[in-house]
């Protein structure tokens, strides 16, 4: 079995029968090309769920508008972004204010991906993710992941 064949074989195993979800390596090929540092698959997993229990007890920021402004404001969180948005001047200039104020950011693959986790039918671009005593413990776990993956030069 060639290498291409292998990779198809685990993907359709892994994905169960009928279901039109796309693999991780399937949504990487999408990326924009400011997407930059990258959530690996692990941890993409791990900033959705994340995301859906703060999305649970309302504390989460959606959206380019929102996201922007409580980020003026100083608000703190981990912000993600989705790496397949186009045009890429719709959010570019948030990772610049993320590093200013050092707010840790990743890049997720899927918008689609990203709205669903938060419990809405639309794609979103942007959400931050704030603290909150109910989910504390995931919370510090994916901020220490996101804080430590390489920043771009």
């Amino acid at each position: 079995m060639t290498k291409v064949k292998k990779e198809k074989a685990v993907a359709e195993e892994a994905a169960p029968a009928g279901s039109s979800e796309k693999s991780y390596h399937e949504l990487v090929a999408n990326l924009n090309a400011i997407a930059n540092p990258l959530a690996t698959k692990k941890l993409s997993k791990k900033l959705y769920k994340c995301v859906k229990k703060a999305s649970k007890v309302k504390n989460i920021r959606r959206g380019v508008k929102e996201v922007q402004k409580f980020i003026g404001k100083g608000e703190k969180g981990i912000v993600l972004l989705a790496g397949d948005t186009l045009p890429i001047d719709v959010y570019c200039h948030l990772p610049v204010m993320c590093e200013d104020r050092d707010i840790p950011y990743a890049y997720i693959p899927s918008k689609v991906d990203l709205g669903a986790s938060a419990g809405s039918k639309r794609p979103t671009c942007v959400i931050m993710i704030k603290p909150h005593a109910d989910y504390q413990e995931a919370y510090n776990e994916c901020l220490e992941e996101v804080s430590c993956m390489p920043k771009p030069l």
